[in-house]
């Protein structure tokens, strides 16, 4: 496809405009790394000599942090996460990446979410994980925390742009959250777009979606084999969320973007390279979709920047965010 390096540069200086707010699971990556030390003498189980531990966003909150490294921190999150030891090193590790958590509600009765990944080593080859230790409390949020949230909800939305849903399907996003989420961005005229995995109909009346090939497939109820069928899909989808255009990502086949009046737009992968770790790679895409979008660009253009976002930060290990200087270098490399 032909494109406008004037109008997407234009665009991508523009990101660092717009106010989001993030709604969703949050959650901590917590990532323990040792050195290969011998076989345990109690069970036959490898030690480790502890070298460092390394904390990183992620859930809804990798979503935040790509905001802020491009918006200079004009990004606030509003979930749950519990009242324990985990949830002083997200509040930490939230204050350092600089987004605002005033509106994250504690809750007692729940686990703040943490995914911890113990990685081990030796001398003569990479850094191999071992073990994940998943902290989560997956029931839905009680009635006087959802209470919590939605009241939180109607102090922010106002003070933002633009809402981004991330649904991890862990429990904050109940229906009632998703459902006065969206009428509060609606009631002012608020860009709200959806990150979820599953039962997408459930966002009814939205800016936009961004959902992966495999969860659109499972929404509509048939595999997608072809540009037709991936058109099929988008209107499909459209007309059960009522959303002005849905943005599927296709992995290495790139993305495709669906607006009303059958208006299609193949988006190839651009600036291809070695790919080390696509861990938040879609997180990468709903943010810099939403602010672009938030900022005034067209869908279109919007899920450019997004792919080109997603380019870089595959290259790193874990979830990762780009910054402004970097979009502009692979825009001039394109």
């Amino acid at each position: 496809m032909e494109i406008n390096k004037e109008k997407l540069v234009s665009v991508i200086k523009k990101l660092s405009e717009p106010k989001i707010l993030v709604v969703g699971d949050l959650a901590l990556d917590e990532m323990i790394y040792g050195d290969a030390e011998r076989i345990s003498r109690e069970a036959p189980v490898l030690i480790l000599q502890h070298s460092h531990t390394k904390l990183i966003l992620g859930g809804a909150s990798n979503a935040a942090h790509n905001v802020a490294t491009l918006n200079n921190g004009k990004v606030s999150v509003c979930g749950v996460c519990g009242d324990d030891y985990q949830a002083g090193l997200l509040i930490d590790a939230f204050e350092k990446a600089n987004v605002n958590c005033q509106y994250l509600v504690k809750d007692k009765a729940r686990k703040t979410t943490t995914k911890t990944r113990i990685s081990g080593s030796i001398t003569t080859s990479i850094t191999q994980q071992i073990v994940r230790l998943d902290r989560q409390t997956n029931e839905f949020l009680s009635a006087d925390t959802e209470c919590m949230v939605i009241k939180n909800l109607e102090r922010a939305i106002p003070e933002h742009d633009a809402i981004i849903l991330s649904d991890y399907h862990i429990g904050t996003l109940t229906d009632n959250v998703i459902q006065k989420t969206i009428e509060l961005a609606n009631k002012y005229n608020k860009v709200i777009v959806v990150d979820a995995q599953k039962n997408l109909s459930s966002y009814k009346n939205v800016t936009s979606m961004t959902p992966n090939l495999p969860d659109t497939q499972k929404s509509v109820g048939f595999f997608i084999e072809n540009d037709e069928l991936m058109k099929k899909a988008g209107d499909n989808l459209l007309l059960e969320t009522e959303a002005k255009s849905i943005l599927i990502t296709c992995g290495a086949d790139g993305m495709f973007v669906v607006e009303p009046n059958k208006k299609y737009t193949k988006i190839p992968v651009f600036n291809k390279s070695e790919v080390f770790d696509v861990t938040g790679a879609g997180d990468t895409v709903t943010a810099v979709y939403t602010l672009a979008l938030a900022a005034g660009a067209d869908p279109v253009y919007a899920a450019i920047t997004g792919n080109i976002a997603a380019s870089i930060v595959v290259r790193q290990f874990g979830c990762a965010t780009t910054t402004e200087s970097e979009l502009l270098t692979a825009v001039e490399r394109l």
